[in-house]
């Protein structure tokens, strides 16, 4: 892998193991946080009991004071019912001083209700001090209890916070700031492994989706230096320690040197097969039209996607003749002639290029036609890597 690739695993590393220390560390206090969490919640269901118990005190002596403001009035009502001049005047005072006593006893009514509240409010206040209590003694317990474990996890975040920060001072800041993102948004898992779960298939899958790659993701991570995110889970991926050049693409090699080709040739660059014996020739091959420049280019693209997609199905691609604007661009290979229409199209689409594009099965070859070779997936495959994207 690249330069930054490797960063980017060392960064990965770090923040796991930090994310580690400070999840032990929350662990760890996680008890005295919960106590806490109870201290608090008490503290305050008290002082909303004082603010009510307050609250009735207050009523309970309005009340009083009306009681004793309608108790003299009552008084002064009789005083001046006993200097009433006749029977008539007598009878006002008295229908008055009935009127107020009746006004007086639902005030006493209520002062009375309101008592038996302050009664409660007082017993609930003291209950709630005493658990309050309580529990501030537990929270001190389990605090001097947990004082060492917690300064132990704390001193292991400290010690580690600046071999994360050099970490990620190594990496470029935008794929720290992606990096960050991911880790935040994953828990710690921004980055995956590749796996090869099928040791004699060239094959590799996203460990962390178990999402299936592109043939050629072991080759991009490790000749080049660009970050490559997963195309399920958008986790950035990278090859671990065990998955070595020799394990991740013995089994291609095996088969590009020789699987699939008739024994004692091998397919040369000018088009001539080399014998495995001295002095064997091979039967020629016949070289096809191939489009040139950037439409050459796109077409060979397009035929590698296409060779990719037969050699994972487990089929051999098949010859194909390509039309673009029903001039023959070329004769090129694909899964099928659908599916290589169909990546020709999304390629051009991509470039912004308008075209007809027709793929038909190539009617070459028979019994005058040159003689040629029956390729291999393997062989397929290699000519697929080997062709220019765009």
């Amino acid at each position: 892998m690249g330069p930054t690739n490797v960063a980017l695993v060392r960064l990965f590393r770090a923040d796991n193991a930090l994310r580690e220390a400070q999840n032990r560390l929350d662990e760890a206090g996680k008890n005295v946080r919960l106590q806490e969490r109870r201290v608090n919640d008490l503290d305050q269901k008290l002082k909303d009991a004082q603010a009510r118990h307050k609250q009735q005190q207050s009523r309970a002596g309005q009340l009083d004071l009306d009681m004793r403001a309608r108790d003299a009035h009552i008084e002064k009502l009789r005083t001046q019912q006993q200097t009433a001049k006749n029977n008539k005047e007598y009878q006002a005072f008295l229908v008055e001083i009935n009127t107020a006593k009746v006004d007086r006893g639902k005030v006493e009514d209520e002062a009375v209700r309101v008592m038996g509240e302050v009664e409660k409010g007082q017993q609930e206040v003291t209950a709630l001090q005493a658990a309050l209590e309580a529990e501030r003694q537990k929270l001190t317990t389990i605090r001097s209890q947990l004082a060492d474990t917690i300064a132990k996890h704390q001193a292991e975040v400290d010690a580690l916070r600046p071999a994360r920060a050099e970490a990620q001072a190594a990496v470029p800041s935008k794929v720290a700031d992606a990096f960050n993102r991911l880790a935040d948004r994953s828990e710690g898992d921004a980055l995956s492994p590749l796996s090869r779960p099928d040791r004699r298939r060239e094959e590799y899958l996203c460990t962390a989706c178990n999402m299936e790659l592109a043939i050629d993701i072991y080759n991009k991570l490790h000749s080049r230096d660009e970050i490559v995110f997963c195309p399920s889970c958008r986790r950035i991926l990278y090859i671990p320690e065990d998955l070595t050049p020799e394990a991740a693409i013995a089994t291609s090699r095996a088969s590009r040197s020789g699987a699939g080709r008739p024994k004692g040739t091998k397919k040369s660059a000018t088009g001539n097969a080399a014998g495995g014996g001295a002095g064997a020739e091979a039967p020629p091959v016949t070289i096809e039209k191939r489009a040139k420049g950037d439409l050459g280019n796109l077409l060979a693209a397009a035929q590698g996607e296409s060779v990719q997609a037969a050699v994972v199905s487990g089929s051999n691609p098949v010859d194909c003749e390509v039309y673009i604007d029903n001039e023959l661009a070329g004769y090129y290979k694909g899964r099928d002639p659908g599916h290589l229409e169909r990546n020709i199209r999304y390629r051009l689409e991509e470039v912004g290029r308008k075209a007809d594009v027709r793929v038909t099965p190539t009617n070459r070859g028979g019994d005058d036609g040159p003689e040629q070779t029956t390729p291999s997936p393997s062989d397929d495959l290699a000519e697929a890597e080997s062709s220019p994207q765009v």
